[in-house]
């Protein structure tokens, strides 16, 4: 019999980055042949479809209750965890939901920050705390969590995010359009760093020709119902202001997998200008990498960690000219694009959610077999909590 794994998550139709990778993983899980329910985090009771067997309410302290019956009747709990999604200041109601379990916990950790604060910090530490495996994307992410919440090396699994097979075969590689298209996707809020592309667009505007730049996604939820649409507006009439109308097409559509693979296929560049120094994960910058397409992003440590190799080029936040320069670099340097694409596509089989999913199974097994346990504190991490 395959593990049985709950899933405390965000999840589709819920818009957000969170939700999308929890769908992608716990669809090839069920490929894979494990058994696996979603308790979707909600703010308002939905109609449920499975996988998802029941949905937590935030702020509910009755939801909480059958909840934790709910996990408790699978071999082990993954429990994605970001700030943001959960009930309670920085998401605290998690914290004590995931005490009350007697299943394994796997505490997949989406954020891990160089500088939180108290309360932040004390948050993931409770949620550490009461689990029995804690999973993060990247070196830089497990390096944080040594160094900062002094958990053991040894309880800390690096798993990268997964990415769907956008790799066309080699044979059905198109020929270079007679204008390249640049991409920048996902849900749009400030901090994207879209500002700064159309910048360095206007920058290198009758030195060489310029791609289409595509910026494709509808404004985060969240976002839209604070302040409607200020960043698209503001984006579109910085457009028009630095004569870019016909480089520069916005597309406010949230994509479907389908499309998104078609979008990504036919692009001959990603742009990731991101202004976060923070960023440990990014599901865009993953998808990109394993469908083989050249990268141009900021330094963000994600971005650092898997563009090392070559398959990209990274620039200074906020930086236009270093933008220009990179930009310049691909468009017009013979071999550099084909060079960096070439790259990707070497390492695009690891990041595959084919992949990415076998060792979710390998940890899930390892622990419905293993002696019930949680991560004990060191000293220093125990003071610090108190």
């Amino acid at each position: 019999m395959g593990v049985r794994f709950g899933v405390l998550s965000t999840y589709p139709p819920t818009q957000c980055g969170i939700a999308t990778f929890a769908e992608s993983l716990v669809s090839e899980l069920v490929r894979s042949g494990a058994h696996v329910g979603v308790v979707r985090v909600v703010d308002e009771p939905q109609v449920q479809v499975l996988p998802v067997v029941h949905q937590w309410r935030r702020g509910s302290a009755s939801s909480t209750d059958t909840v934790v019956r709910v996990l408790d009747d699978f071999d082990v709990v993954m429990v994605q965890h970001e700030y943001g999604i959960f009930g309670g200041p920085d998401g605290e109601d998690v914290v004590e939901l995931v005490r009350r379990l007697n299943t394994p916990v796997v505490s997949v950790l989406h954020t891990v920050l160089t500088h939180p604060t108290p309360h932040q910090f004390e948050v993931l530490a409770g949620l550490i705390e009461s689990s029995s495996s804690v999973v993060v994307m990247t070196e830089t992410a497990r390096d944080r969590l040594i160094a900062g919440w002094h958990v053991d090396p040894g309880l800390v699994t690096v798993i990268p995010h997964g990415a769907h097979d956008n790799r066309p075969p080699a044979a059905a590689r198109p020929h270079p359009a007679a204008r390249p298209s640049m991409l920048t996707w996902g849900l749009l809020s400030e901090g994207k760093g879209i500002e700064w592309a159309l910048l360095a667009l206007a920058e290198l505007k009758g030195s060489v020709p310029l791609p289409l730049y595509r910026v494709v996604g509808r404004t985060h939820p969240k976002v839209l119902e604070r302040d409607g649409e200020a960043y698209r507006s503001r984006l579109i009439a910085m457009t028009h202001d630095l004569g870019l109308q016909g480089d520069v097409e916005f597309d406010d559509r949230y994509l479907t997998q389908e499309q998104l693979s078609a979008t990504i296929a036919a692009a001959d560049l990603v742009l990731l200008p991101y202004d976060s120094r923070e960023q440990v994960t990014s599901g865009v910058l993953t998808e990109a990498v394993a469908a083989g397409r050249p990268v141009v992003s900021t330094s963000f440590p994600h971005a650092v960690e898997l563009l090392g190799s070559g398959a990209g080029i990274l620039v200074p936040q906020s930086d236009p000219d270093a933008l220009a320069d990179a930009l310049r670099t691909v468009l017009s340097e013979p071999g550099v694009a084909e060079s960096m694409a070439r790259t990707s596509r070497g390492m695009a089989r690891s990041l595959l959610w084919s992949t990415v999913s076998r060792r979710y199974l390998e940890l899930g097994r390892a622990l419905s077999t293993a002696t019930p346990r949680h991560i004990a504190l060191t000293a220093a991490l125990a003071e610090a909590t108190l």
